[in-house]
């Protein structure tokens, strides 16, 4: 029962097609457009990247090769790039997410759903479930566009190969799905208590900010991530994605979802 009200949250997202399209035009940006740019900027105007010799000075000295535009090309794909791909199992959980219970209050089926031979742990379960597989599909696909769309860039344009290093497996493997999950458990509790869709998302907002004070902090030269600050991080979110959903739960009742 519970598959099939995965499936059917699914349908729900996938056959729509303008909520398909915000969920792909999002992380296009951020995996094609955005690596794009830096990478023809640094190839055709690499006097205009100037403001990067900061981040640069930060790096490790076994990471320096002494081709600065190689190092700098590194750097942004290697470095930068994982912390802008943050953003998307997040903004991909949120638009499902958003439209979990509040989509049922909508479309008036919340009370058919009540009733059906689930409990309301099972059924928040599902919705959960649904929502981060969505989002780690889209996560994991423009992983792979971006990897084979830069990586034809770079040949074009350097005449070699970049290729991702240990920070990404972390980013895919650890911390994507973490920010996913706590993407979707406030945003699923939340909307069940909220009334529109749009009131549902707009959670989605505080969990946007800390990672843009990370790219902030990058770019201005202040800090540099590496795959330790990464690791743990990500085991800190784990933690934390954990323990929010067992407090979801937990606090989840019928009255909550009639308010």
């Amino acid at each position: 029962m519970q598959l099939a009200l995965i499936r059917k949250d699914l349908g729900g997202i996938t056959g729509n097609r303008n909520i398909m399209s915000v969920m792909l035009i999002l992380p296009l940006v951020f995996t094609v457009f955005f690596p794009t740019i830096f990478i023809l900027l640094l190839h055709f105007a690499p006097q205009e990247t100037g403001d990067l010799q900061k981040m640069l000075e930060l790096l490790p000295l076994s990471e320096q090769s002494g081709d600065m535009m190689r190092d700098t090309l590194r750097l942004l794909l290697n470095r930068v790039m994982p912390i802008f791909f943050m953003l998307i199992p997040i903004m991909a959980a949120s638009v499902m997410a958003a439209s979990s219970f509040v989509g049922e209050k909508e479309k008036r089926t919340l009370e058919t759903l009540i009733y059906c031979p689930l409990s309301l742990k099972q059924i928040f379960q599902a919705k959960i479930f649904a929502s981060f597989a969505l989002s780690m599909l889209v996560s994991f696909g423009s992983f792979l566009l971006m990897v084979v769309v830069t990586q034809v860039e770079l040949y074009l344009t350097l005449g070699s190969l970049i290729m991702p290093d240990a920070v990404w497996l972390i980013t895919m493997l650890l911390l994507a799905p973490a920010l996913s999950i706590i993407a979707i458990t406030i945003i699923v509790r939340g909307s069940a208590k909220a009334r529109t869709m749009e009131e549902s998302q707009q959670r989605s907002i505080f969990l946007i900010l800390p990672i843009l004070l990370l790219i902030v902090g990058q770019f201005t030269g202040l800090m540099l991530v590496n795959a330790w600050i990464l690791l743990a991080l990500g085991a800190a979110l784990a933690v934390a994605a954990v323990v929010l959903i067992r407090l979801a739960v937990r606090k989840l009742d019928y009255e909550a979802l009639f308010r």
